[in-house]
């Protein structure tokens, strides 16, 4: 019996759209493919969400790597701050779940200064528990990180579900036992999870 679902934030209960992101900073098409190359999605992105480095270290590893100014790199941040937006169709799956009785968490790969951005949002008050990368130097596919939640909140992992946006992550989750969907539409999801329901 299903009783709790973990969700993933970014990219399933938050915009993150790496494109997007790079269009909307530089108007360069090659400043663009650079930024996403050597920044969004370049291996340092994610020890910064395993809280190995922070924001200004890593605006100087940037600019190094981009041959861009520190002060431009640092910019960069804000930018992908103001691009973190709820997904409206998914906020209204987790409001239903809750509604239904089911114990909602979160999971997510993410630094400390994005998520207390993010975390004025009213639907973080549906979760009982979160776990965020940066704070427990742990990232997403480790098996260690989903452990840590299930002991932390004292979940059983073959009765929850967990969402995310990465095959990776889904494959771990389902490793140790959980029910696991990646997420794409959340009218999809929503009649995926009542089966699993």
């Amino acid at each position: 019996m299903i009783r709790n679902v973990v969700f993933d934030l970014g990219g399933v209960l938050i915009t993150w759209r790496p494109d997007e992101i790079a269009a909307s900073f530089y108007a360069d098409p090659e400043l663009r493919a650079a930024l996403l190359e050597h920044v969004l999605r370049h291996p340092d992105w994610l020890e910064m969400d395993r809280g190995t480095y922070d924001e200004t270290e890593l605006a100087h590893r940037f600019a190094a790597r981009m041959a861009r100014p520190v002060d431009e790199m640092a910019a960069l941040f804000e930018h992908v701050r103001a691009s973190l937006l709820p997904i409206r169709e998914t906020i209204a799956l987790l409001t239903d779940l809750r509604a239904r009785g089911l114990a909602l968490y979160a999971l997510s790969n993410m630094a400390v200064p994005m998520f207390r951005h993010i975390e004025r949002y009213d639907f973080f008050r549906s979760f009982r528990g979160i776990v965020v990368s940066a704070d427990v130097r742990l990232v997403k596919p480790d098996t260690a990180v989903f452990e840590l939640l299930a002991q932390r909140f004292g979940l059983a992992l073959h009765e929850s579900v967990f969402v995310d946006d990465v095959a990776a992550n889904v494959e771990t989750a389902r490793r140790l036992g959980m029910a696991a969907m990646r997420f794409a539409r959340a009218a999809r999801r929503a009649r995926e999870l009542e089966r699993l329901l």
